[in-house]
């Protein structure tokens, strides 16, 4: 496994993935794409109950049966969470003769990217990984960042893109300077005020 892993955040909206696997960890697989509004399918010959209420629910397709060679045909990404160890290696072969992003679940030598661990408020996403080496430590890492990121992030975020989004409207650019400066005013707000309205008498959006 490399030292370092190129950090990204994909959009996935719209996405064919498919996840191999119909358990526990499937489930949490399947759920994350979800998250990221992808168009998920699952194959496997069983399911756990937490992924048969997705596909109950319509939010996910379902080829009741083992994988075989050629599912991989127009999906852009693959999740394997089974414990066979001879089918997650045929996906991971698989994935990489097609150029397909692969996952295997607790086997990083067998991933093209890690899942990080992860902390949401609203749009803002702050993702922690040790690339696979050590799941325990990124989520402490991020266990730690909630107590420093309050619920308000997320009404913060919101009022800066609209407030982006005004600017450029206007064809008005700001350097990262004055958003910085714009930014830490806000923050310097009690929290019960609204940052729209201070960002609009800051910025004049």
């Amino acid at each position: 496994m490399s030292a370092f892993r190129y950090p990204i955040v994909l959009d996935l909206e719209g996405r064919a993935c498919l996840v191999v696997g119909g358990g526990v960890v499937a489930a949490r697989k399947a759920a994350g794409l979800l998250d990221a509004s992808a168009r998920v399918t699952v194959v496997s010959p069983r399911l756990a109950p937490a992924v048969r209420s997705l596909v109950d629910d319509g939010r996910a397709r379902w080829w009741p049966r083992e994988y075989a060679a050629g599912d991989l045909s127009g999906f852009a990404l693959v999740m394997v969470a089974t414990a066979d160890r001879a089918v997650n290696a045929q996906v991971v072969a698989d994935a990489r003769a097609r150029g397909v992003w692969v996952n295997c679940a607790d086997d990083p030598e067998h991933c093209d990217f890690a899942l990080p661990s992860v902390l949401r408020r609203g749009l803002l996403t702050v993702a922690v990984s040790t690339g696979g080496a050590s799941p325990a430590v990124a989520r402490r890492v991020r266990e730690e960042l909630e107590a420093m990121l309050p619920p308000e992030y997320a009404a913060l975020t919101e009022a800066m893109a609209d407030a982006r989004r005004a600017l450029r409207a206007r064809g008005i650019v700001l350097d990262a300077g004055r958003w910085r400066d714009a930014l830490e005013r806000v923050l310097a707000c009690p929290r019960s005020a609204d940052p729209r309205e201070r960002l609009r008498e800051d910025l004049g959006v």
